[in-house]
């Protein structure tokens, strides 16, 4: 035996083994950038079909909160008891507030009245010191 019949060899002449295959690639035509991009544009994604709008009142307005302030004030005990009165009435009357709500409702209630009895609440009330109570103090 010769040292060529000790070779495999693939023909298509032999069917006893298996034909190895290459992966051959075509060779693709040359194509401008430009093309490509606008193919590849359209193969990319269908264009999105818009919706009809619904109408206004199916969709609730988001409104925007009113950006809250915080401050601290001072005032006398006997006026300080008077908020607790009246969150005691407003509970009785089937309302009950906070603290905060009745003296927003007291400043809109100021800024409702004429002027006149406006200058009277303000006159009623007197001035007071302000800053902080000293800790010693115990009334």
């Amino acid at each position: 035996m010769s040292s060529s019949d000790n070779e495999t060899t693939t023909t298509p002449s032999a069917p006893e083994s298996k034909p190895t295959t290459k992966s051959v690639r075509k060779p693709t035509p040359k194509v401008s950038a430009k093309s490509v991009s606008v193919a590849a544009s359209v193969t990319k994604k269908p264009v999105p079909v818009k919706k009809k709008a619904k109408p206004a009142a199916a969709e609730p307005v988001k409104e925007k909160k009113p950006k809250l302030v915080r401050d601290s004030f001072t005032m006398p005990k006997l006026e300080f008891a008077v908020i607790d009165s009246m969150k005691l009435r407003a509970a009785k009357l089937a309302a009950p507030v906070k603290k905060t709500e009745l003296i927003r409702a007291g400043i809109k209630a100021l800024a409702a009245m004429p002027d006149a009895d406006f200058l009277a609440a303000i006159n009623a009330v007197p001035n007071l010191k302000t800053g902080r109570p000293a800790k010693n103090q115990e009334e």
